[in-house]
This record gives C-alpha cells, sequence and structure tokens, in this order.
C-alpha cells in the first residue's frame, strides 16, 4: 500500500504471539541502525534486549504501526509503572517515512497515556534528531534536551535525551 498523509496509521499492542512479525520489523530498524557500525552476532542476529523486554517485563510495552494490512513500524516504550515514559526503540520503514505516519502513532500513543515522556537518540542521526526534536516540541512548548553518556558505552557519542510532557 503506497504512504499517504491520508491514509491513518492504526496502532496496535502486541504480545508474544506476534512474535514473528516483531522479529522481522526488530530486524529492518536494527539493519537501518546498523550504519552506525552495530553489527549482527554470528548467527546474524541483532540484539533484541529491548524486545523481549517489551513483550515480557511489567512496565513495558510494544505497538506494531499498520497502514491497512501492512506492518510499517515498531515502538517499544517503557515506564508504564513510572512517573516518566520512555520511547525506548522507535521505527518507521522508509516507505511510510516523511508522511506524517511516525508523528501520528506517537501523537496516539502519548495522548493515550498522558504525562511525562523521554527519548534518546544519537545526533548524528540527524532524521531522528529532527523528528523528536519536532515531535517534543509539538506536544510541549517547555521540552527540554540534554546530553548524557550511553550507558555502559564509553565509546559512544553521549545520546541526546528529549523530555517532554503531554497534557
Amino acid at each position: 500500500m503506497p504512504s499517504s498523509p491520508l491514509t491513518p496509521i492504526a496502532i496496535v499492542r502486541s504480545t508474544a504471539k506476534d512474535r514473528p512479525l516483531l522479529d522481522r520489523l526488530w530486524m529492518l530498524f536494527q539493519h537501518d541502525m546498523s550504519s552506525s557500525g552495530v553489527f549482527p552476532d554470528g548467527e546474524g542476529r541483532f540484539r533484541r534486549q529491548r524486545l523481549d523486554a517489551a513483550l515480557t517485563e511489567p512496565g513495558w510495552g510494544c505497538y506494531v504501526l499498520r497502514l491497512g494490512a501492512s506492518p510499517v513500524g515498531i515502538c517499544l516504550i517503557r515506564g508504564f509503572d513510572d512517573e516518566e515514559r520512555i520511547i525506548s526503540s522507535f521505527f518507521v520503514v522508509r516507505g511510510a517515512r516523511r508522511a506524517g505516519h511516525g508523528r501520528a502513532a506517537v501523537r496516539h500513543l502519548t495522548r493515550q497515556h498522558r504525562g511525562r515522556w523521554a527519548v534518546a537518540f544519537q545526533d548524528a542521526n540527524k532524521p531522528a534528531a529532527e523528528f523528536w526534536r519536532a515531535v517534543a516540541a509539538d506536544a510541549d512548548p517547555t521540552w527540554t534536551h540534554e546530553h548524557r553518556e550511553v550507558p555502559g558505552r564509553l565509546d559512544l557519542p553521549h545520546d541526546s535525551w528529549v523530555r517532554f510532557t503531554v497534557q
């Protein structure tokens, strides 16, 4: 299905029964992120700890983004049991980008769970940096931005964190 701003994005909560689809979307996401030097293991798999946590850990959620019948993205959220929710992973396939679907999905999810939100990204990922700053500014005129070390990864540049509140 061609991507169009007129095609509404559907956001579907996922469970372990959706694992085959989630594994495929996760592979696409990780492949997209591999330009930053992240490589698959000897079996050709990328790390899946966040995906595993989103399906098994309390306070986490996993969502598939769909345009019609087509799965076009994934969103992992942690902190549902905390004061601040964190968008841990967010991915939209290239064919569905730049049509407003990602922003619509984030707007829908954050409005369902109003309160404080945060997301981290690398500044070198220019499209992500632009996207998340715009999302934060649209949601909250008092949004904040800071740089923080990547836990356990002193070899990486600091993460950029944006924080915003959805009323």
